[in-house]
């Protein structure tokens, strides 16, 4: 009786020590709340009282101190000219070589045929009957499945789907040409857009380079203008897709007037891993079938039209280390066959990476009461040697919605921890990652595709697209919306966006 008596009194004591940690939570909240609105508010709190001492010194101006204020201009014509020649010429300066603004007219993401999926019992009796894997190679891809994140309806090649598999040249051509052409297709139907208006074109596909390029076949299959600018990236991974976009924002920096169509993607074919290096399977149980196209414009006419705005793209690159240069990486194993390792720092470096890009980027989203208190706390450590952990600012004041490359659970599990999100925020990428699996650079606009299918996107909200890809790299890339954003025609998410957000096992 005395022991239970005593466990009823401590959890009487637990419960009461809850009660006051969330209230000190609630009033830490409302604290910061109202810090956040202060801050804000600052320079219109600053700007009341001058205002006001102006107005109630113009109201104890006389007739006769307007008439010398009026002779005193009069006298300093010459003055007041100048100024006004300079003011003039300022602006006009000011608008001539300010940066054009970019349109996100509209984008396509690349819905395989049905008969393409792939679940995972199939997945591991395919597997068994290539005869290529042993069978601990077997049992790592089953269990890196079922803690993947991806569900049952994912998308493989084609030739995968042969036994033994067809990894031909032909075969990764067709897959090439059944998601970039299905992609535009799309895309240019959505927008009616002619493709011979098309002045830029960037393609970006790390792992199949074939000659002539994949803008090349974009081209010959629509028939494009011969002066158009076309560019063929490679190599670059997951984050390519934002290397892209920074391309193409740069061409119409330039070029005056026109449109420029982003295509990412990448091809599984040729890249399908076919040995036991345990580093070199995980590939194959990550990525599957997808691709976007996204159509750009400077011109001032399709700020009407479009979806969004591009605000700012941010590049990092830690390719100089030589950890982060090898941490993803093509190579071959001790029997020939080639693949891509993951090395087990990926995750670190990835970190490493991120904490360097949000560095560059917080300055130009962050509101001003975040960057105050990251530079307070810094501050303080410096000169003080205080034992005080670095402010993480608060990328919920900057951002409605988060886009983080849907390269595996871990990956998205780690920003959410590390940018101290909610459900919420990340539920675009899990959701996209069990649906779609990792499409590689074009999973950030599944991702969009799913917000915008959500009904979600707001004007004036503002988006961020995080990629980590190998090199390594981390880019972001920030959009601003500039009406109420609904899902454009044939969106990847149409039939099933009612089944979702669906809860994740494992």
């Amino acid at each position: 009786m005395e022991g239970g008596g005593a466990q009823v009194q401590n959890g009487g004591a637990g419960e009461g020590t809850g009660g006051v940690h969330v209230r000190q939570n609630v009033r830490r909240k409302y604290v910061k709340l109202g810090y956040h609105y202060l801050m804000k508010h600052l320079m219109t709190l600053c700007l009341v009282p001058i205002v006001a001492m102006t107005v109630d010194k113009a109201g104890q101006m006389s007739s006769d101190d307007v008439l010398h204020l009026w002779l005193h201009l009069q006298h300093n014509l010459v003055t007041v000219a100048v100024c006004s020649a300079l003011l003039v010429f300022g602006a006009t300066v000011y608008v001539m070589t300010r940066p054009r603004s970019v349109y996100l007219v509209d984008f396509s993401c690349y819905l395989p045929p049905s008969d393409l999926r792939v679940n995972y019992k199939d997945f591991m009796e395919h597997s068994k009957a290539t005869g290529d894997f042993d069978d601990s190679s077997l049992e790592f891809q089953r269990r890196i499945l079922e803690r993947s994140g991806l569900g049952e309806e994912t998308y493989v090649p084609d030739a995968m789907r042969y036994i033994p598999p067809r990894p031909t040249m032909a075969k990764a051509r067709e897959e090439a040409e059944q998601v970039m052409f299905g992609a535009l297709d799309n895309l240019f139907t959505n927008t009616s857009l002619n493709p011979k208006d098309i002045g830029i074109l960037v393609v970006n596909c790390s792992l199949f380079n074939p000659t002539p390029s994949l803008s090349a076949m974009i081209i010959n299959r629509y028939k494009l203008r011969g002066n158009i600018r076309s560019f063929n990236l490679g190599g670059m991974g997951c984050s390519a897709g934002v290397i892209a976009i920074d391309l193409a924002k740069d061409m119409l920096q330039v070029h005056r007037n026109t449109y420029a169509v982003v295509v990412s993607t990448e091809n599984i074919t040729q890249n399908w891993y076919f040995g036991n290096k345990k580093s070199m399977l995980i590939p194959n149980c990550l990525f599957r079938v997808g691709g976007a196209a996204i159509l750009l414009s400077n011109k001032s006419s399709d700020r009407r039209r479009a979806k969004y705005k591009l605000v700012h793209v941010v590049r990092t690159h830690c390719g100089a280390d030589d950890r982060a240069f090898h941490c993803v990486y093509q190579e071959q194993d001790d029997r020939g066959k080639t693949g891509v390792s993951l090395s087990k720092d990926l995750m670190a470096i990835a970190g490493m990476a991120l904490k360097t890009n949000i560095t560059t980027l917080g300055p130009l989203v962050l509101p001003i009461s975040e960057q105050v208190l990251f530079v307070l706390t810094l501050a303080a450590k410096k000169l003080f040697n205080a034992n005080i952990r670095p402010y993480i600012p608060d990328f919920k004041m900057a951002f409605d919605h988060f886009c983080i490359h849907a390269g595996g659970r871990a990956v998205i599990d780690e920003l959410e921890k590390n940018l101290q999100l909610q459900p919420k925020h990340v539920e675009a990428s899990r959701m996209t990652l069990h649906r779609f699996g990792n499409t590689s650079s074009s999973s950030i606009w599944y991702e969009l595709a799913y917000t915008e299918a959500k009904g979600r996107m707001r004007k004036g909200h503002r988006l961020w697209q995080i990629a980590f890809g190998s090199g390594f790299k981390c880019n972001s890339a920030v959009w601003e919306a500039l009406r109420n954003v609904k899902a454009s025609p044939n969106s990847p998410w149409m039939q099933c966006i009612d089944r979702y957000p669906v809860e994740i096992k494992g």
